[in-house]
């Protein structure tokens, strides 16, 4: 894939000293800022690749691999999907999304370990309790969970995106019930248990002195203003919303390739970089159910540009991915084995599927390989020299530098 013609590493390497001079950075931004300049450059060293057809030779940068870096999320996501298609059950799959309201993300913006961990635990608690109700579904069910912290302008919208196949294994784990027919699980009654198990969770973080608040939120560290912060959330509608089922697993895998491993602007967004600032595409979906034009762009100050998109830096070690219920166990591939059995008893006319030990689907299609063709003939590059951060390779060959 050729390199796109601007990217996020171009802005911060003309603007981001300029940047660092003007504002204090935590430790995580500033770790994110050096990965991406450093990304596929000779400060992270590389490695030689020569064609076994033709005997062409190119210089491949070390990428950073770091998680917010957009040039390093495609491989990522490839090794990631590999797995995960071993959890893919031939039902259909529901994608719902949790959006927590503008004054509790204010908070979460100044407490992002816990109100991101607390969001993550509040809809996993929602979506098994109404699951399990006999009313519903009455079945034990599996979900991933995505964490997005970004709006289309990089505006700060912390919200999961989860995906569950469409039902679940009865309490004795001997059959599998499905849903109705494009409809999964009940979203005003998911909405009204997520509002009360979030701000019960929220009181509790407050009570044990865990949340932290300054600038304009100072006051809320005082139990009264707290409180009245709380009171008009317990009453408001909560943004839980269901999407239209998946076509099937593949589109499952389509969706997933595109969300799990997504940053806060992709390079392929990126317009301009000029005097005006930064230039960038962007959805307003505000308007679109309106009929208007949606699709748009945005022009911002190169400083401005940077302050939104590091608005977006997890804490370290903390998991925007999390796999709960029938997904989450560590017997997660027997559990899903034996799914599928249950699933192929009750529907004769289901082909089989071969699975190996691990689970995974049995495939005669080899594993990805990253490494791009070679650009001469497209024959098969081969690793013939490593070489470390800062020095030179060694091999003396007529080389092109690669840094897509």
């Amino acid at each position: 894939m050729a390199r796109p013609s601007l990217e996020v590493a171009d802005i911060l390497n003309r603007h981001g000293e300029a940047y660092l001079a003007r504002h204090r950075l935590s430790r995580g931004q500033l770790k994110v800022m050096g990965a991406i300049r450093a990304c596929r450059t000779a400060a992270l060293g590389g490695h030689v690749l020569r064609c076994g057809d033709c005997d062409h030779a190119t210089i491949a940068y070390n990428s950073c691999r770091n998680r917010h870096c957009p040039r390093c999320q495609g491989a990522a996501a490839k090794d990631w999907l590999a797995h995960r298609q071993a959890d893919l059950l031939p039902v259909p799959y529901y994608h719902l999304v949790f959006t927590l309201p503008a004054p509790v993300a204010a908070i979460a913006f100044q407490n992002k370990a816990e109100l991101y961990g607390l969001l993550f635990r509040a809809a996993a608690e929602a979506l098994a309790t109404i699951a399990r109700d006999p009313k519903h579904l009455g079945a034990r069910i599996g979900f991933t969970s995505v964490l997005h912290t970004w709006g289309s302008a990089m505006t700060h919208h912390p919200h999961l995106h989860i995906i569950a196949p469409g039902g679940g294994l009865s309490p004795d784990g001997a059959r599998w019930i499905s849903c109705r027919p494009g409809f999964f699980l009940p979203v005003r009654v998911l909405s009204r248990l997520f509002r009360r198990l979030f701000l019960q969770g929220l009181a509790a973080l407050h009570g044990a002195r865990r949340l932290t608040f300054h600038g304009d939120l100072a006051d809320l560290t005082e139990a009264d203003a707290f409180a009245t912060l709380l009171a008009p959330l317990r009453r408001a509608d909560w943004v839980v919303y269901a999407k239209r089922p998946f076509g099937g697993p593949e589109a499952v895998l389509a969706y997933l390739a595109r969300y799990t491993h997504r940053v806060a602007i992709a390079n392929s967004r990126l317009v301009a970089m000029d005097r005006r600032g930064v230039t960038f595409r962007w959805k307003d979906y505000r308007v679109r159910s309106a009929g208007k034009a949606w699709r748009k762009t945005m022009t911002l100050t190169p400083h401005e540009f940077i302050r939104r998109f590091l608005l977006h830096v997890l804490p370290d070690g903390f998991h925007r991915i999390r796999h709960y219920g029938l997904l989450a166990s560590s017997r997660r591939a027997d559990t899903i084995a034996r799914i599928r059995q249950i699933i192929a008893a009750a529907s004769p006319a289901a082909a089989p599927q071969e699975h190996d030990a691990g689970g995974r689907a049995k495939t005669d299609e080899p594993r990805d390989d990253h490494r791009p063709p070679c650009p001469c003939c497209g024959g098969r590059m081969i690793l013939v020299e490593r070489f470390a951060p800062g020095t030179a390779p060694r091999t003396i060959l007529a080389v092109r530098i690669d840094t897509s």
